[in-house]
C-alpha cells in the first residue's frame, strides 16, 4: 500500500475516533432545554418548557407533566434533572435512565402564573395527537383556557389531521382563542375568531372576549356585538337553569309529600312524623351501605337498589305500628292526632340519636350516581336526574296500585265515602292502617333518594315537613296529581325567586302566595271530595 494512502487512512480512522469521543460532548436543544430547570430562573424555565415541548422527544410529555405536578427536581450543584415518578421511582430527565435516588440538595422547579398557562398549553399541545379521543378533547380545551401562542402550531397541526367532530370543534375554539390575543395576527384572523367565540357562545367565551384589550376599531365592534349575544344567550340559559333546578327541587318534594298525600287525603290525619318516615330511610340506606362496605364491597353499585324495598318495609311497619297503636285512638280529633304526632316525631328523633349519634352519618354515591354532564350551557348532576326519573316511576306505581289493586279500590271508596265503604263491607280500620303503612313505607323510599343530596342526620325529615304539608294543600289534599303539579309548581317558583329576592324571602313569599291562594280555593288546585266534606 502506498505511504501517502495508509497515512490519509490513518488520518480518518484517527478523525473519526475523534469525533466518538466528542459526540457526547455536544447536547442538542431537548438537553440544553432540560439543563435550563437548574437554573432556578422563570425566564430559563419558561425557554425549557418550550424547548422540550417542541423537541419531539418521548420524554418531553413525562417532564412537563412533572413540572404540572411538582414531581420535576433540580439538582444546582451538579445541574442535573430528574423525574419523580407517582410510584415513587425517578429517572434522569436528560435520558431517560433511572437514577437510585435523588440527591437531597435538589428541589422541585418552581412555577408561577405565568408558567402554569405555559405548562397547561404545553401539555395540551403535547397531548393534541393522542390516540385517544378523550385525551385530544381534554387537551383542546387546556390549550383553549391558556390559549398561549406556542401552542398555535401544535393546534394547526392537529386540525389538519382531526376527523372527530367534537374535538374539530374544541381545536377551532382554541385557535381562535390564541389568535385573539396573539399581536400579530391579521385583522381577518380576529375577525374569524371573534365569530367562533360568539358561536361556542359559554362565559369562557365571554371572558376571552372582555378581556381581550386594545384592538383594531372592526375586531372591537364585532367583539361588542357578540358580548352582547353571547349575554343574551346565557340569560336565556340561566333561566332554563333555575327550571332544572326547580323541577329537581320539586321532584324532591313530591317524593317527601307524596305519602303525605295519601296519609291525609284517606284518613284525615295530621302527621307531624312523616319527616321521621323519611328519616329512617335515609339511615336504612345508611346500614345497609355499611354493612356491603365491610362485608360485600363489591355491591356498593347496587346498594341504593337492595336499600329501596328495605326502607320501605321498615317505614311501612313502624307507620302500621303507629297507626295502630296511637292513631287510631284520635281518629276525628285532628289538635290531638297533631301533638302526638309531634311528640312521636321528638321520640323517633331521640331514638335515632341514641343509636347513630347526633352527627352527620356519610351515604355514598354509587358510581351511575356520580358526576354530571352538560347539556347546552346548563349542568345536570346524575343524583338529581335519577331522583327525578325515580320520583316519577314512583308516582306512576303508585297511580296503577289504586287503579288496578283490590287495596286501591277500598282506599278509593274509603276516601269518597267512609260511611258507605263500610256498609258494603270494607274493613275501615284494616284500610287506615295499610294506608298509613303506605304512606309511611312511601316517605321511607324518599329518605332513600334524599340521602344522596342531603346530610342524613336524625334532623332531616324536619327540613322536608312543612313544605310537604304546603304541597299537599296547594295541590288538593287526597289528589295525587295535585301532588305533583304543585310540587313543581312550587320548587319551580322557589327557585326562580331565590335570586331576586333571597332564600328566606323567597320562602316566605310562598308561604304568603299559597295563603292567598287557598283563601280563593280553600280545597286546592284539584279538589277530591273525601271523608272532610261529607259532613
Amino acid at each position: 500500500m502506498p505511504a501517502y494512502l495508509s497515512a490519509r487512512l490513518c488520518s480518518l480512522a484517527l478523525s473519526l475516533l475523534l469525533i466518538a469521543f466528542a459526540l457526547p460532548a455536544f447536547a442538542g436543544p431537548f438537553e440544553d432545554g432540560v439543563a435550563k430547570f437548574a437554573n432556578d430562573d422563570f425566564s430559563d424555565t419558561e425557554e425549557a418548557i418550550g424547548a422540550v415541548a417542541s423537541s419531539g422527544n418521548k420524554l418531553a410529555f413525562p417532564i412537563i407533566s412533572a413540572l404540572q405536578d411538582g414531581r420535576l427536581m433540580a439538582d444546582p450543584d451538579s445541574k442535573k434533572v430528574y423525574v419523580t415518578g407517582t410510584d415513587g421511582k425517578s429517572i434522569d430527565a436528560a435520558t431517560g435512565e433511572a437514577v437510585a435516588s435523588v440527591p437531597d440538595s435538589a428541589s422541585a422547579v418552581r412555577l408561577n402564573n405565568r408558567l402554569r398557562r405555559s405548562v397547561d398549553a404545553a401539555l395540551g399541545g403535547l397531548t393534541l395527537q393522542s390516540p385517544d379521543v378523550g385525551t385530544r378533547l381534554q387537551a383542546a380545551q387546556s390549550v383553549f383556557k391558556s390559549h398561549e401562542e406556542t401552542a398555535l402550531d401544535a393546534v394547526d397541526a392537529a386540525l389538519a389531521k382531526e376527523s372527530n367532530r367534537a374535538v374539530k370543534t374544541a381545536l377551532g375554539e382554541a385557535r381562535a382563542a390564541i389568535l385573539l390575543f396573539k399581536s400579530d395576527a391579521t385583522e381577518v384572523e380576529k375577525l374569524e375568531a371573534v365569530a367562533t367565540l360568539k358561536a361556542r357562545g359559554d362565559q369562557e367565551a365571554l371572558a376571552l372576549l372582555t378581556g381581550m384589550g386594545d384592538q383594531p376599531a372592526s375586531v372591537t365592534k364585532a367583539a361588542a356585538g357578540a358580548i352582547g349575544s353571547i349575554q343574551n344567550s346565557l340569560a336565556v340559559w340561566s333561566m332554563v337553569q333555575n327550571a332544572w333546578y326547580g323541577l329537581s327541587l320539586g321532584s324532591v318534594l313530591l317524593l317527601a309529600a307524596i305519602g303525605l298525600a295519601i296519609t291525609f287525603g284517606v284518613m284525615g290525619v295530621i302527621n307531624m312524623a312523616h319527616g321521621e318516615m323519611v328519616m329512617l330511610g335515609a339511615y336504612t340506606t345508611f346500614v345497609v351501605q355499611e354493612v356491603i362496605r365491610t362485608r360485600y364491597p363489591g355491591l356498593f353499585d347496587y346498594s341504593l337498589l337492595i336499600a329501596v324495598p328495605l326502607a320501605f318495609l321498615v317505614a311501612g311497619a313502624i307507620g302500621v305500628l303507629i297507626e295502630r297503636s296511637i292513631i287510631r285512638f284520635l281518629y276525628g280529633r285532628p289538635l290531638e292526632t297533631l301533638l302526638a304526632t309531634w311528640g312521636l316525631s321528638l321520640v323517633l328523633q331521640q331514638a335515632v340519636r341514641t343509636m347513630f349519634g347526633p352527627t352527620n352519618r356519610e351515604v355514598g354515591n354509587p358510581s351511575w350516581m356520580s358526576g354530571a354532564f352538560e347539556l347546552g350551557q346548563i349542568t345536570i348532576t346524575y343524583n338529581r336526574l335519577w331522583i327525578l326519573l325515580f320520583t316519577l316511576a314512583v308516582f306512576a306505581i303508585l297511580l296503577a296500585m289504586l287503579r288496578y289493586t283490590a287495596l286501591g279500590l277500598e282506599m278509593r271508596a274509603v276516601t269518597q265515602n267512609r260511611r258507605m265503604a263500610a256498609s258494603m263491607g270494607i274493613a275501615t280500620s284494616r284500610v287506615d292502617a295499610l294506608t298509613f303503612g303506605l304512606g309511611s313505607g312511601i316517605a321511607g323510599i324518599a329518605g332513600v333518594a334524599l340521602s344522596q343530596i342531603d346530610n342524613v342526620s336524625p334532623n332531616l325529615g324536619q327540613s322536608y315537613i312543612i313544605d310537604s304539608f304546603m304541597v299537599v294543600v296547594f295541590g288538593g289534599v287526597g289528589n295525587l296529581w295535585g301532588t305533583l303539579v304543585g310540587a313543581f309548581t312550587l320548587g319551580i317558583a322557589n327557585k326562580f325567586l331565590e335570586p331576586v329576592a333571597g332564600a328566606v324571602l323567597g320562602k316566605i313569599a310562598i308561604l304568603v302566595l299559597i295563603i292567598l291562594f287557598i283563601q280563593k280555593r280553600p280545597r286546592g288546585l284539584f279538589a277530591l271530595k273525601g271523608r272532610a266534606v261529607e259532613a
